[in-house]
């Protein structure tokens, strides 16, 4: 029957009493369910974690920079996982690191949530950050700052002096 119809006889369940065939074209079968897996796996998203290493006497300008690269990550989709890394008896003061993460979260906090708190680890303080939900629809930078301006000439607030 299968051969008459130039198709394939396939067992399609072995462990059923009693089994179970189905009359179909094998080769297109398997290219069918071989589109599905790479559909399902363009579709499923795949977050990697990130690493940003940062040291207790970090200058402002490096600061800044790593920590709108942690923010970008964030934006993008991605867990990071922020390292403090003390050297000699630097890990003797552990609330130097902590003031660092407590800045990184005030800073990214619109994108991001806590995964897993600060803990000390040997030399190494860590802190993983993952994008919160919401972080997806509203990309908002996390560390815009504004210039205040002056009062412009010609403004009316402004006391002239007489």
């Amino acid at each position: 029957m299968a051969r008459a119809a130039e198709m394939d006889l396939v067992e399609v369940a072995a462990q059923a009493s009693p089994p179970v065939c189905r009359i179909m074209d094998y080769g297109k079968f398997k290219f069918d369910e071989a589109q599905k897996a790479k559909e399902s796996r363009r579709r499923s998203s795949h977050s990697t974690i990130k690493e940003m290493k940062y040291r207790p006497k970090i200058g402002e300008g490096d600061f800044d920079t790593k920590t709108r690269q942690v923010a970008k990550f964030l934006e993008d989709g991605h867990k990071v996982k922020i390292t403090i890394m003390f050297r000699g008896r630097e890990v003797n003061h552990p609330e130097i690191g902590m003031r660092i993460l407590d800045k990184i979260q005030e800073q990214v906090e619109p994108i991001s949530k806590v995964e897993a708190a600060a803990r000390l680890d040997g030399k190494n303080m860590t802190l993983v950050l993952a994008p919160s939900r919401k972080s997806g629809a509203s990309k908002s930078p996390s560390n815009v700052q504004t210039a205040v301006k002056g009062p412009e000439v010609g403004d009316e607030t402004q006391s002239t002096a007489v």
